[in-house]
């Protein structure tokens, strides 16, 4: 479960099974999701996070709080079973395991804009370029990422009043995962501050290069 979430937040991730798509055009659903998305400024939250196998045998849940500032920041903690904690901003995502007291730190580059959350955080670009967008009900948009290389096959993500309800990846193995969020505040203001990290004394640092 620990390195497959750490796949989750970068793009290299897995699923859950959804209705059909409309036959809205592609253009057209994406326009959708940008305005469904336009009044979003900032977001915070729970999440339950549950992986289940080929043939839907459940294979671990988490559980945690998430932020979000658009453009370009998010924030990840899982509190249960473990601690973990991933933070984004237009530069750089940090990942600390707090269990391993280990930190990495990894450029912002094409593989986070292959990931769902990235579409979530603002990058408008990262939409249009990287997927194909159809519309699969009344705030449920189908994303498929153009290229093989994005690790995953396609994401589901169900919008209401602008906020995030629920996303779900499906990848190319069979996996799900299916993210439901819970207790949404859009009203408290964000700001960068919010999303700085500096690692904790004592903890490994690995700093991968571009």
């Amino acid at each position: 479960m620990r390195h497959f979430f750490l796949s989750l937040l970068l793009g290299l991730c897995s699923a859950f099974s959804v209705a059909e798509p409309t036959a809205a055009p592609e253009d057209q659903a994406a326009e959708q999701l940008l305005a469904a998305l336009a009044e979003l400024k900032y977001l915070q939250g729970d999440f339950v996070q549950t992986q289940s196998g080929e043939g839907g045998d459940n294979l671990g849940e988490s559980s945690g709080r998430f932020r979000l500032l658009r453009p370009g920041y998010f924030s990840w903690e899982i509190l249960a079973p473990d601690q973990q904690l991933v933070i984004a901003d237009p530069e750089y995502i940090w990942h600390y395991d707090r269990d391993l007291e280990t930190v990495s730190r990894r450029p912002v580059g094409e593989d986070a804009t292959l990931s769902p959350l990235q579409v979530l955080g603002g990058d408008e670009s990262a939409l249009r370029d990287n997927y194909e967008v159809q519309a699969a009900g009344e705030g449920i948009f189908i994303l498929t990422p153009r290229v093989s290389e994005a690790g995953f096959e396609q994401a589901t993500i169900a919008l209401s009043g602008g906020a995030i309800q629920r996303l779900v990846i499906d990848d190319s193995i069979g996996q799900r995962v299916e993210v439901q969020f819970s207790n949404l505040d859009s009203n408290t203001p964000l700001t960068a501050e919010d999303f700085s990290f500096t690692p904790p004394d004592g903890a490994d640092l690995f700093y991968h290069e571009r």
